[in-house]
């Protein structure tokens, strides 16, 4: 239902390859940001008392990241999130193959064409914005499924992706130190890493909450059609900035409602405390990280009005909020109870801080240190 080669194609096309520079320029960039993330990862384990295990599959040879680490171009990270889609979305494809049967040939290849052309027009306008991400849906040919105890142990754990010619256009568009941004990056990137990897659960975490997002997918047409509508009423208020709400919230159901203030709850943990961690190791390593700080968040704002226009639609803007408060709520916490009774968020599922609690972080430290 999805001609996902044409999404990667459409999306490819859309994007670009980005700031245009040598080829030894290049690969010195490409092993400055390698060297980059292993750095980091210490000074993330130090900072977070939090330590990623690293396996050597039984061979005795070198230890090797239990999540690997991605130097990628544009179609690099447009292709490994096509990927993530492709497994997110395949029990909706199924549900609805089941629901109305197998469709025509003709259908076929009309429907998924166009539904090709529509998730690479997105990920073209995404491709040019990521600095770099951790992608959890990752699973390599012959990993075990988690079924048989042990069956994944040595196996990658999702894989973390720097996105080079973004961060150099970025770099350059900040007027900022490469060296100094590129390890910023780092730092930001490689705590999901960590995150990830040193909470054994949180992988499986969230697959299962985005499998009952998908799950409660509403596939009637009546009943899509009539959340449609009542989305596009309030379109216009969306777009005037009146509404702080997304494309996405315009259709849900309250059932779905819940499962994403769960998922943004979680979100917002992770990318604010990745924030806290590369602001709070900078210093140490950085010499410019206020600057890069600064002019950082400026950017972060979107430049013109159909940037932020499509921002807003997208969801971009609640993810900037998802950093703003996620870390408010790590430093409150931290504050509260230090950095050892912070790290009991990691313990367990229900340790998680709800969405409410992200922006009352002392009612998160009464729940859980009672």
């Amino acid at each position: 239902m999805i001609d996902w080669d044409l999404a990667v194609a459409t999306a490819s096309r859309m994007a670009g390859p980005g700031p245009t520079i040598a080829r030894g320029e290049a690969d010195a960039v490409v092993a400055e940001l390698r060297a980059g993330a292993a750095r980091s990862t210490p000074l993330v384990r130090d900072f977070t008392g939090l330590a990623a295990p690293e396996s050597d599959g039984g061979s005795g040879r070198e230890l090797a990241r239990t999540a690997p680490l991605l130097v990628v171009d544009r179609p690099g990270w447009i292709q490994a999130n096509v990927d993530g889609f492709a497994t997110i979305i395949s029990p909706l494809i199924d549900r609805l193959r089941d629901k109305k049967g197998q469709p025509s040939p003709v259908a076929n290849a009309v429907g998924s064409r166009i539904t090709g052309v529509e998730l690479g027009a997105l990920l073209g306008f995404m491709s040019s914005k990521v600095l770099g991400q951790f992608d959890p849906f990752y699973t390599p040919y012959g990993a075990g499924d988690g079924n048989d105890p042990g069956s994944d142990i040595g196996k990658p754990a999702g894989r973390l992706l720097l996105v080079a010619p973004n961060i150099v256009q970025v770099e350059q568009e900040l007027e900022v130190d490469p060296t100094d941004f590129r390890l910023w990056v780092c730092l930001h990137e490689e705590t999901h890493r960590v995150q990830f990897t040193a909470v054994p659960w949180m992988r499986d975490h969230i697959h299962a909450e985005i499998a009952e997002l998908v799950e409660s997918v509403e596939i009637d047409p009546a009943k899509l059609a009539a959340m449609v509508g009542d989305g596009f009423k309030r379109l216009s208020e969306l777009v005037r900035g009146s509404d702080d709400v997304s494309l996405i919230d315009l259709v849900q159901t309250p059932e779905q409602k819940v499962v994403v203030d769960r998922i943004t709850g979680v979100m917002s943990l992770l990318e604010g405390h990745a924030d806290v961690v590369m602001d709070g190791v900078g210093p140490e390593v950085i010499g410019s990280v206020a600057e890069i700080r600064r002019k950082f968040n400026k950017r972060r704002k979107g430049a013109g009005t159909f940037d932020r226009i499509l921002r807003k639609l997208l969801g971009l803007d609640a993810k900037m909020a998802q950093y703003r408060n996620g870390a408010a709520f790590v430093r409150g916490v931290v504050d509260e109870v230090g950095m050892d009774g912070f790290n009991k968020v990691w313990v367990e599922p229900a340790n998680l801080p709800s969405k409410a609690e992200i922006g009352d972080p002392a009612s998160w430290v009464r729940r859980v240190h009672g």
